[in-house]
């Protein structure tokens, strides 16, 4: 008897078959579903989809795109079983076809030099090949995108569109101190070190840029001027990146220790850019800065 998913939770999810001509950008498609929370998997045997889905789904990945293409046409009479059994755990899988025209996958594959997956005979010998053997998932598909006047970005675009990927992307921030060396994953490095340093006043030496009383030492008139400046810089440069079909943008925001100033603008930057994108901020040194407080106090006394 086979078990149904539905019974183990709501897989609310999507199921995703995604298939098509080679050439026709399955490998962008599956890049671009992956980046807004999908679990891909590419080319395993249709037989194997059911328990895949059932496995991820008990592993809390509700969201699943299978890739299948002609390198699998020893299993594809697999295919039409496989989506029956997966309908009977409940699971309801749409099936995604790229498509394009066969003098567009030619030019394609001349421009890579790549070799077609059949590679039995001419090119188009193998597409047309092909073609016959993706048929009946072809006459499946809910969905199918003609991809020859169609770049990868469009593309892209398209699969963000149709599941909803608007809100996915995000605008990271990261405060760092240069003592502890520079994130290596910033797209963006700030310097902020010729800001006012509450370091040098007492009473705010032993907390973070996050304290009130910090970023009212921080925030003088000629740093909301340059704070501005920068704000918008950032937004600029984010939404440029956002444009070109990046899921995230990292900016890192440095000082001396990393507790004060980088913390307190890196805070401020989270929240005041939040109305344009989705913003998440993290504090990478705050904790190694207020325990290098703490010993120097001990060894002090």
């Amino acid at each position: 008897m086979t078990e149904s998913v539905s019974q183990q939770g709501d897989v609310s999810s999507r199921c995703v078959i995604l298939t098509g001509l080679s050439g026709a950008g399955k490998t962008t498609a599956l890049h671009a579903l992956e980046d807004i929370g999908f679990y891909t998997v590419d080319n395993i045997p249709p037989s194997l989809w059911p328990n895949l889905v059932r496995q991820a789904h008990l592993a809390g990945q509700s969201r699943i795109a299978i890739g299948v293409d002609v390198r699998t046409r020893a299993f594809l009479n697999e295919v039409d079983s496989s989506l029956q059994v997966l309908r009977g755990q409940g699971v309801k899988p749409e099936v995604i076809f790229l498509d394009a025209a066969d003098e567009v996958l030619v030019k394609r594959y001349n421009f890579t030099r790549r070799t077609h997956p059949i590679g039995e005979a001419v090119l188009s010998t193998d597409i047309a090949t092909e073609r016959s053997a993706l048929s009946s998932l072809r006459s499946q598909a809910d969905v199918i995108y003609d991809t020859s006047r169609t770049s990868s970005r469009e593309l892209t675009e398209k699969l963000w569109e149709h599941f909803g990927k608007a809100s996915h992307f995000r605008l990271r921030f990261v405060s760092f101190g240069f003592k502890h060396g520079v994130p290596t994953d910033a797209d963006n490095v700030f310097d902020l070190r010729a800001l006012p340093n509450p370091f040098y006043v007492p009473e705010l030496r032993v907390v973070d840029g996050r304290d009130e009383r910090v970023q009212s030492f921080v925030f003088t008139p000629s740093t909301l001027e340059f704070y501005s400046k920068m704000r918008e810089f950032i937004r600029h440069l984010t939404s440029m990146a956002q444009g070109t079909g990046r899921s995230s943008y990292t900016v890192a925001v440095g000082c001396t220790g990393g507790q004060h100033r980088s913390v307190a603008v890196a805070e401020r930057l989270c929240r005041d850019l939040a109305e344009h994108f989705t913003t998440s901020v993290e504090h990478r040194d705050v904790a190694l800065a207020l325990a290098e407080h703490k010993h120097q106090e001990q060894v002090a006394t």
